[in-house]
């Protein structure tokens, strides 16, 4: 696991952009260098791009300018983990089988991957569920499969499009706790997309806040709180001293 504190880059994105063919600019000029081991929130608008941010680090759409810096070598299979808004598991499938789904079409036998598919769905506190269809799962359960599949192969930056959202809010505390275990536990570098404000200072090391479309990188906002966090964080003072700070960054950025 790579130690809080370290400061070698993952990826830096240099004046990054996306223009789709209806003419529509989507990113402009994005720059930000992203540690390993690092946990970033990134905030803003709805239609400023941060999804589209994401796809492009995922490989699944391409910047139209700027330039992707990765540490040393490009993203190989498995290198980068997806956890979408919603949780898309196969239906007919059961938890196992949906975690065992990468590693599947990386050509492991499920003998082969069997431990890890074992290892991926301890992690995200699902012991005795492997079985389980998604039909028999909670939103919050199917949303710990869909973390669970994105952690099996070991990548070393997990992408997160605002999994939480959809979740009533006792189960995205507790789903938020979950999330920092896991990443404490896992090392990988994690860039998480919200809207939440309190859920983005809860969560991360950085917040990046974002434009108005075309998006741009208008703030990068340190949070120095303690992790793990302490109980009754969300109600001190200094929690929400930087969350005043986030909302003021993302008002001037929406103005």
């Amino acid at each position: 696991m790579i130690e809080r504190g370290e400061t070698t880059p993952l990826f830096e994105a240099v004046g990054l952009g996306r223009r789709f063919a209806n003419g529509t600019e989507a990113l402009a000029t994005i720059g930000m260098t992203v540690r390993q081991g690092s946990f970033v929130a990134v905030l803003g608008p709805s239609g400023c791009g941060k999804s589209t941010l994401l796809r492009i680090l995922a490989g699944l759409d391409a910047a139209t300018a700027g330039s992707l810096v990765w540490d040393s070598q490009a993203p190989r299979a498995g290198d980068i983990g997806f956890v979408f808004q919603e949780p898309t598991l196969l239906p007919w499938a059961t938890v196992r089988d949906n975690v065992y789904l990468p590693l599947r079409l990386a050509g492991r036998t499920s003998a082969e991957a069997a431990g890890a598919v074992d290892d991926a769905i301890r992690l995200v506190g699902l012991d005795g569920c492997a079985d389980f269809l998604p039909q028999q799962l909670s939103g919050g359960m199917k949303m710990r499969v869909s973390v669970a599949r994105a952690l099996v192969t070991t990548p070393r930056l997990l992408l997160m499009d605002e999994p939480f959202a959809a979740l009533d809010e006792i189960t995205r505390f507790r789903l938020n706790d979950d999330l920092l275990r896991i990443w404490a536990a896992s090392g990988s570098t994690v860039l998480f997309v919200t809207h939440s404000v309190f859920e983005a200072v809860y969560l991360a090391e950085r917040v990046i806040v974002m434009s108005p479309r075309p998006g741009r990188v208008v703030a990068d906002i340190p949070v120095s709180l303690p992790f793990p966090r302490p109980p009754g964080l969300r109600t001190e003072t200094a929690y929400g001293a930087i969350c005043r700070t986030v909302s003021e960054r993302l008002a001037e950025a929406h103005a």
